[in-house]
């Protein structure tokens, strides 16, 4: 493999090549094995949503479908302050996990602590308010009031739940447990489905029961995650001599800007009911009711795209790793846009088979406007994926001002205003166009954001991210290279050693550096890159900390923590493992962890 030039700068030559795209390559496949359990979490949770309503609206009435209505603002709102609690608490893994692994016992404890204080708060609140009148305030009419009192009865036994299955789920998927995360996802639909027939079908228990299922499904797929942990498997253990309670205010601090979009679209849907029911009538609500109710779970690819992204970038921001953040980027660019717009496509050119499945008569005028909502609503979503996106980014690098002010404006500003213009002269078509146009005021929110920022307009994709200058290893203290044949492995110990020469390493630990790397490295190559046919990568950074050099390698392979084997001090076999255990010993720190499916290890010189 070609070698860096003495900048030690990854972008630059064949080598540099070489590297952003063995970088990409790990990004872009832990990326897309992160996606579909993401996907499938968003889609689960709609399904359920849609599942309900049918039981809902046909074995039990107008009354029940009243009360879910009436409670989906707080539905918002849990998920809202669960979302606080779970990307707040993965931002501050990421920034713990290179820095001080220790505290991350302490996030894991607060994070489930405050789960289970606000869900007890929440719980006892609905009950109170339920038992004692207080929903009086959502509605006058006794039949739909007391709909809806049971309907809370029902779904507060799975408030706690559900808030701790969220954060369960946010920390086994960094703990590469997502298989476990599908398994509870799926049984949670199951049980829900099955729940919702027994109670409501079979044992006529009404609206209560239909709450009642959704609780039970949420603690069965709080059980399912939760027994990896109670069974011991797991890294991170709850302590509450654990606990540091300035992490609970890190964590909200934190995650309160990504979840500004859920409190504020509450708001949008309000106002932009008024407008459809004022300009278009009741026909209009009922068209976009039923576009929107499908097109919920076309939204989960998105959302999705964006919780992969905000789990990678915490990991990478906390190593102030510009290289992986910028390629994350690239990976959402590029190929989720991709996919993005082949979604999009199709939505458009099905758009009047989806409007037969809910409306059949082409003479209605529900029907046309049905139609226009497939084939106009899909277009805003490229751009929404660029909004996310960024705001995900915004929130996770604490780009203050732009991962409030996107999320405000994404969430309900562009839309809201389009729509006070756009919706009394071209009635439903107005709502969907604004939703088109809410994008591109987006785009144009963050545009200016960096050109406020860098004081010129943004001249490359990277610019976008307005790295400060103090933000990860200056160009000139980092080498960094990908390795792909064992000649690679030999060759990457002379370039070690030469970058570290001529930065002022003495020549004995410039020695050791390149010792250690290519053993490690070659480690890899000849054992990890033979166990299976998948095709791997190996990608390696030099750093100079201070008086260090540090070592990192990440590779896809299967796991192999070479800790272990460093101790492994067999009798039959004196030279087995030999330079794995050569470099423990030379190194003052070995830390090797499995991240996300990757091999992570950091030697330090």
């Amino acid at each position: 493999m070609q070698g860096l030039n003495d900048s030690g700068k990854g972008e630059k030559g064949a080598g540099g090549s070489e590297r952003l795209l063995s970088n990409r390559a790990l990004q872009t496949g832990v990326f897309f094995r992160l996606l579909p359990y993401q996907i499938m979490l968003i889609v689960i949770s709609a399904v359920n949503g849609i599942v309900d309503s049918l039981y809902a609206s046909n074995a039990i009435g107008k009354e029940a479908m009243s009360a879910i209505g009436l409670y989906g603002p707080l539905n918002h709102f849990f998920y809202a302050a669960s979302f606080i609690l779970v990307s707040g608490s993965q931002m501050l893994y990421g920034r713990y996990l290179a820095k001080d692994r220790e505290r991350i016992r302490s996030v894991f404890s607060v994070t489930l602590l405050v789960s289970v204080l606000l869900s007890a708060f929440t719980v006892l609140v609905l009950i109170l308010g339920a038992s004692l009148g207080w929903t009086r305030v959502f509605v006058s009419e006794e039949t739909v009031l007391k709909s809806l009192n049971d309907y809370i009865f029902g779904q507060a036994v799975g408030i706690p739940a559900l808030l701790l299955g969220q954060q369960l789920f946010a920390f086994l998927s960094l703990e590469n447990q997502t298989k476990r995360t599908l398994a509870a996802s799926i049984a949670c639909f199951v049980i829900n489905a099955v729940f919702n027939h027994l109670f409501v079908v079979v044992l006529h228990m009404g609206i209560f029961g239909l709450g009642l299922s959704s609780s039970l499904s949420l603690w069965v797929f709080l059980g399912i995650q939760a027994y990896y942990y109670l069974a011991g498997r797991s890294e991170w253990k709850f302590s509450l001599e654990a606990c540091r309670w300035s992490d609970a205010g890190q964590i909200v601090k934190l995650g309160y800007p990504g979840a500004l979009s859920r409190f504020v679209e509450a708001f949008r849907c309000i106002i932009i009911n008024f407008l459809i029911l004022k300009y278009v009538g009741s026909v209009g609500l009922s068209s976009f009711a039923a576009s929107n109710s499908l097109l919920a779970i076309i939204w989960a690819y998105p959302f999705g795209v964006m919780a992969v992204e905000r789990i990678l970038l915490s990991i990478s921001v906390g190593e102030e790793d510009r290289r992986s953040v910028a390629d994350i980027m690239h990976v959402v660019v590029t190929w989720c846009m991709a996919i993005m717009f082949v979604i999009v496509a199709v939505l458009v050119l099905a758009a009047e088979p989806l409007t037969c499945l809910f409306y059949r008569d082409a003479a209605d005028p529900v029907y046309h406007m049905t139609v226009m909502g497939f084939r106009l609503l899909p277009l805003c979503m490229p751009l929404s994926l660029i909004s996310l996106a960024y705001a995900c980014y915004a929130q996770v690098a604490e780009k203050r001002k732009v991962s409030v002010i996107l999320p405000i404006v994404d969430g309900a500003l562009g839309v809201v205003l389009c729509s006070l213009v756009l919706i009394p002269v071209m009635g439903m078509n107005g709502l969907y166009l604004s939703n088109i146009l809410n994008g591109v005021i987006c785009a144009g929110v963050i545009l200016a954001s960096v050109w406020l920022i860098l004081k010129r307009p943004p001249a490359t994709p990277t610019d976008l991210l307005v790295f400060s200058e103090d933000f990860g290893v200056a160009e000139d203290k980092r080498l960094d290279l990908s390795i792909n044949t064992v000649e690679d492995a030999v060759e990457v110990s002379r370039q070690v050693i030469d970058f570290c020469s001529a930065r002022g390493i003495d020549r004995r630990r410039a020695y050791y550096a390149g010792l250690c790397m290519e053993e490690m490295a070659g480690n890899v190559v000849l054992h990890g890159f033979t166990k299976d046919k998948r095709k791997h990568s190996l990608d390696i950074r030099v750093s100079l900390s201070g008086d260090d050099v540090i070592l990192r390698l990440r590779d896809n392979c299967i796991a192999f923590n070479p800790a272990e084997r460093a101790g492994s001090r067999e009798a039959e076999d004196g030279i087995k493992d030999i330079g794995i255990r050569l470099a423990y010993s030379i190194a003052k720190e070995f830390q090797y962890q499995n991240l996300l499916g990757l091999n992570v290890l950091i030697m330090r010189i």
